[in-house]
């Protein structure tokens, strides 16, 4: 038995820039990701400036655990785009769930006087998913 099943590329039928945004998706969660967990900050000050105060090794804990999930997540998304294409529209689907929570969490339900990055790339992450979702539902024409 293989650690993977055989692609089911050819099964797929939607965009290949849907997959291909999917890859990207993927590839801009494993970056930060492992920036989350390898970079003695975290990213917490580096990148997103945050003033953490005396809670530093608390917030460097959460960061981690968040970059661990990002790793995760990521090679699951990369594994879709490469090979498992059928796939494409439910993680498309998974991306517009996280990054418009992240968003409204952001700019709506907990409101900070600093944006670190993140804030502004989730809801555009979230608007183009869901365009390229629209594209990996459409069958392409031969």
């Amino acid at each position: 038995m293989a650690f993977l099943p055989p692609s089911t590329n050819a099964a797929y039928r939607g965009s290949p820039a849907a997959a291909w945004f999917l890859g990207l998706a993927a590839v801009l969660t494993l970056a930060p990701g492992a920036i989350h967990s390898f970079a003695p900050d975290g990213g917490m000050v580096s990148i997103a400036k945050l003033d953490v105060g005396d809670r530093a090794a608390l917030v460097r804990a959460v960061f981690a655990w968040e970059g661990a999930t990002q790793i995760a997540l990521g090679l699951g998304m990369l594994a879709v785009a490469l090979r498992y294409r059928p796939l494409v529209p439910l993680f498309l689907a998974l991306v517009i769930v996280e990054r418009g929570l992240m968003g409204l969490q952001a700019w709506v339900l907990l409101p900070a006087a600093h944006h670190p990055p993140e804030h502004y790339a989730s809801p555009v992450t979230a608007i183009l998913a869901l365009l390229f979702l629209a594209l990996s539902l459409r069958s392409r024409t031969a």
